[in-house]
C-alpha cells in the first residue's frame, strides 16, 4: 500500500547501499514516498533492477538501480565514478550495505570479507562522493551500526582475523569501526555542512547472515522471529536520520528507535578512531586527500 507523507525529501537524492532486500530495500522506499530520487546498490542486476522496480511503484519518481559487490575496492571505486556520472547531486548517502560470515573469506583484495565489506566499502566510498555530498550545501551522511558494536573491539594487531577467527567478533568489531569512522567523519567534516550519525536498526526479520550461519544462529533465530521487527520497522531509524529537519545540524551521534542514545565507551576513544582511519586510508590505498 502507497504511504503518503509531506513531501519532506522532495528535491533531494539518496544513495542507499544494499537495497534490494531487508532494511535498505524498506529504507529506500520510505525515503522515496517522501518524495525523495533514490538510488540504490546491489550485487546482482536482476534483483537490483527489481527492488527499483518495486520503490519506483511506491514512490512514484525516477529510481537509479548500480550494480556492485561492495567488498571489492576496484568495484566501489567504479561505482563511485558511474554515481558521479549519473547523479548530479547526493543529498544523503546511507552506508547499510552489511553481512555476517561464520567462517572466514577473502575477498578479491585479499581481505577478512566482514571487516572489507561493513566498515572499509563505506569507509572508501563516503570519501570518494564527498566532494559531491558538499555540493548540496547541507548533505547527511548516515552509516548503519549495530548494538552488537557494545561487544566490539579493533583488534589493531590481527584486523584481518589471520590468527583467530569468529563470524562474531568479526562483525562485533566491524560494527564498532562503523560507530568510530562515523564520529571521526563527524569531527573532519565539522563546519563542511555535513553531518555523520550512525545507528541501530534493532532486530530485524531479514535473511541476514544466511548464507554462511554459525550454529546459535540456525538455533536462535527461528525462535526470536516472531520477536523480530519487520524491515519497515527495521527502516524507522535509518529514514528519521536520514531525513527529519531538527537533525540538520546534529552530528556524530548514535540514535536507536529514532532516539539520540549513547553508544559503547569504547566507541568514544578518539585515538582509536584517528588510527582506524589512517589504516583504513592505507588499506584502500588511498590516494584521496580527504581519506588520509
Amino acid at each position: 500500500m502507497k504511504q503518503h507523507h509531506s513531501g519532506t525529501m522532495s528535491g533531494r537524492t539518496v544513495l542507499v547501499t544494499g537495497g534490494t532486500g531487508g532494511i535498505g530495500r524498506a529504507t529506500a522506499i520510505g525515503l522515496a514516498t517522501m518524495g525523495a530520487q533514490v538510488a540504490i546498490t546491489g550485487r546482482d542486476r536482476g534483483r537490483t533492477e527489481d527492488a527499483g522496480g518495486e520503490i519506483h511503484a511506491a514512490g512514484g519518481g525516477q529510481v537509479y538501480a548500480f550494480v556492485a559487490d561492495l567488498s571489492s575496492q576496484a568495484e566501489v571505486r567504479q561505482l563511485a565514478e558511474e554515481v558521479l556520472r549519473t547523479l548530479s547531486r547526493i543529498d544523503v548517502l546511507i552506508n547499510n550495505v552489511g553481512g555476517y560470515w561464520n567462517t572466514r573469506h577473502l575477498t578479491a583484495d585479499g581481505l577478512e570479507r566482514t571487516f572489507a565489506l561493513n566498515h572499509l566499502a563505506p569507509f572508501l566510498l563516503t570519501g570518494l562522493l564527498l566532494d559531491r555530498l558538499k555540493q548540496s550545501g547541507q548533505a547527511r551522511v548516515v552509516t548503519v551500526s549495530s548494538n552488537a558494536h557494545a561487544m566490539g573491539r579493533i583488534d589493531f594487531e590481527d584486523l584481518q582475523g589471520m590468527r583467530s577467527y569468529s563470524g562474531a567478533r568479526a562483525y562485533n568489531q566491524s560494527k564498532l569501526a562503523n560507530i568510530l569512522f562515523s564520529y571521526e567523519l563527524a569531527r573532519r567534516l565539522r563546519g563542511s555542512g555535513i553531518t555523520a550519525n550512525t545507528l541501530h536498526p534493532g532486530l530485524v526479520n531479514t535473511p541476514f547472515g544466511a548464507e554462511d550461519p554459525a550454529a546459535i544462529q540456525r538455533s536462535l533465530v527461528p525462535l526470536l522471529r516472531p520477536f523480530m521487527k519487520t524491515p519497515a520497522r527495521g527502516a524507522a531509524t535509518s529514514i528519521y536520520v536520514a531525513s527529519a529537519t531538527d537533525l540538520e545540524q546534529v552530528t556524530g551521534r548514535y540514535f536507536a528507535n529514532s532516539k539520540p542514545k549513547k553508544s559503547s565507551e569504547r566507541s568514544y576513544d578518539e585515538a582509536a578512531a584517528a588510527r582506524l582511519w589512517q589504516v583504513s586510508a592505507d588499506l584502500v590505498g588511498s590516494r584521496d586527500d580527504t581519506l588520509s
